[in-house]
């Protein structure tokens, strides 16, 4: 069986406000749980108009609040950014307010531009082993096996489950020396998607923390009652997607009809980066995904879905987690467990 997850940017639509995206959130994390979602992830993003969870453990607090089971966190942390340290203080701190549901996935792209990033205080001119050290660092923290000579308070003894974020082979080869769970962002870098699956489980050490390899894949989903529905709520996502890949960020966008078709030849670009996703109707979707478990094996799905419609947002999760129980996965009995 193949679990479901959700990934939310907190989406600040064109007219919106951030106090709404952050309501919206807490909202969209309760259906996802009644759905029977596995987790509910945020990512940190930096100097983003249009996304509002650059606080990642401060929003994840926030959903936490609102809900009681599923599996909240972050999708990623962008490493270079904190020091080890910190993170582990902040994660610790999130354990010991949801003990037991807290993940924590490692990226290591900085989350935004060079003038960003040194506003955060960091360098991106590192090492390619700083990224490697820095998780070894946090995972020290947690262990609280005195290594680095300091205790995390909180931290220290945090069961907080470590994940390995990657669109490379990079964080494949990571995740797997490591024997760590690995999430791979097929749902807006899908080149090397088979590439790295299969670095990941060929190369794969088991751990304290995790006896085989997890692989968990990005997929976008726009689930409406028709093809056509589920098109124009798909173009709000198309439409940032160009304005992020221009240099021209901007809020999320109210849908335009015909949008895709309106870019003519560039629109074989969008597919291409895109193509890890299922836009359409229950039965659309049903085959998308479907097909694309087959071709993976993918152990777990994280959904992304970043829509201008709330309600219509919430419609489609409900179709996924649908589709995902007809797939052959059933609704969980009581507390969702972590995969890690």
């Amino acid at each position: 069986m193949t679990a479901y997850s959700l990934l939310d940017l907190v989406p600040v639509v064109q007219g919106g406000s951030v106090a709404q995206s952050l309501a919206n959130a807490a909202d969209l994390a309760r259906h996802a749980e009644s759905l029977g979602f596995t987790r509910y992830w945020v990512a940190e993003h930096h100097g983003m108009a249009g996304i509002a969870s650059a606080a990642t453990s401060v929003v994840i607090a926030h959903v936490g609040q609102a809900t009681s089971t599923i599996r909240i966190g972050a999708g990623g942390i962008m490493l270079p950014n904190h020091a080890p340290l910190v993170i582990a203080e902040q994660f610790g701190t999130l354990d010991a307010l949801f003990p037991g549901r807290i993940d924590l996935g490692l990226g290591r792209a900085p989350g935004s531009d060079m003038k960003v990033a040194r506003a955060i205080r960091r360098t991106l001119e590192s090492d390619a082993n700083e990224f490697p050290r820095d998780v070894m660092e946090l995972q020290s923290y947690f262990a609280d096996d005195g290594q680095t000579g300091i205790r995390a308070v909180p931290g220290a003894g945090a069961k907080v489950d470590l994940w390995i974020l990657g669109s490379s082979l990079f964080g494949a080869q990571l995740a797997a020396a490591l024997g760590l769970p690995y999430a791979f962002a097929s749902h807006f870098a899908p080149g090397l998607l088979d590439e790295a699956i299969d670095v990941y489980r060929r190369n794969f050490r088991p751990s304290a923390a995790l006896e085989k390899p997890h692989v968990m894949l990005g997929f976008n989903v726009f689930a409406a009652d028709t093809d056509e529905e589920a098109e124009l709520l798909a173009s709000s996502q198309q439409q940032a997607f160009v304005a992020l890949r221009t240099n021209q960020p901007i809020q999320l966008p109210p849908p335009v009809a015909g949008y895709r078709a309106s870019l003519g030849p560039h629109a074989a670009i969008l597919d291409q980066v895109l193509s890890a996703s299922a836009v359409g109707s229950p039965e659309t979707v049903t085959r998308r995904i479907g097909d694309f478990i087959a071709r993976t094996g993918a152990d777990e799905l994280m959904i992304a879905s970043a829509m201008y419609d709330h309600d219509a947002r919430k419609r489609s999760l409900a179709i996924t987690a649908e589709v995902m129980r007809g797939l052959g996965n059933p609704p969980p009995e009581g507390e969702v467990a972590g995969a890690a």
